[in-house]
């Protein structure tokens, strides 16, 4: 029986995995495809191929990305991004969420931005609890004025779902900053601490 269990456990470890993975693509082509809801019954892929193709409509979003992405970047793009964004600016409750979600896109998805760029070791929820947080910038706005000392703005994420989590401003002296990759804390926090990075050579990183 002990064989058995270890062989059954052994094909667990490895069909989990791939059938997870493979149910988290189905939903986000699935989910991807739904764009071709958009197109005109003229243009639709069905139309010229005679069967729908699963896939054609992540392709299409990916390819509509790019070009705009591409468009965006000359003299005539950027005309037409103001002109599109004054447009908005006038709208008033569209022009509040637009805001906000530009302003957090910008920051988050931008080469340039400080945004989730450095993984850090911080006490939460109370001292001598220590979990992976990640660094987003410093205190802004009023909250700043109250704040005495060097202050840093962190995102504790929640496991197994780092997409919910907390906005702490902590004192920089409070946080550790970690010698691993986003990728590598975002594995460590989905595994709930079970796929842990590897150890650099040489860390003086760790908390006294």
């Amino acid at each position: 029986m002990k064989f058995i269990k270890r062989y059954f456990i052994t094909g667990l470890l490895i069909w989990v995995p791939l059938v997870i993975t493979a149910w988290v693509l189905s939903l986000i082509i699935d989910a991807l495809d739904q764009s071709l809801h958009l197109l005109p019954a003229a243009l639709q892929p069905i139309n010229y191929f005679g069967l729908h193709l699963p896939g054609t409509g992540a392709i299409l979003t990916l390819l509509i990305i790019f070009l705009t992405g591409l468009l965006a970047t000359n003299i005539i793009g950027q005309k037409l991004v103001s002109w599109w964004e004054a447009i908005l600016a006038r709208i008033p409750v569209v022009n509040s969420v637009y805001k906000g979600v530009k302003q957090v896109s910008d920051t988050i998805l931008s080469p340039n931005g400080n945004a989730f760029r450095q993984p850090l070791l911080v006490q939460y929820p109370r001292q001598g609890s220590w979990t992976i947080a990640f660094l987003t910038g410093k205190p802004g706005g009023d909250a700043a004025n109250h704040l005495y000392g060097e202050y840093v703005s962190v995102y504790v994420p929640t496991t197994p779902n780092p997409t919910s989590g907390f906005f702490l401003m902590m004192p920089k002296a409070d946080v550790v900053e970690l010698d691993m990759s986003v990728d590598e804390a975002l594995k460590y926090i989905i595994s709930m601490g079970v796929v842990a990075p590897p150890v650099p050579p040489a860390s003086n990183n760790t908390p006294h």
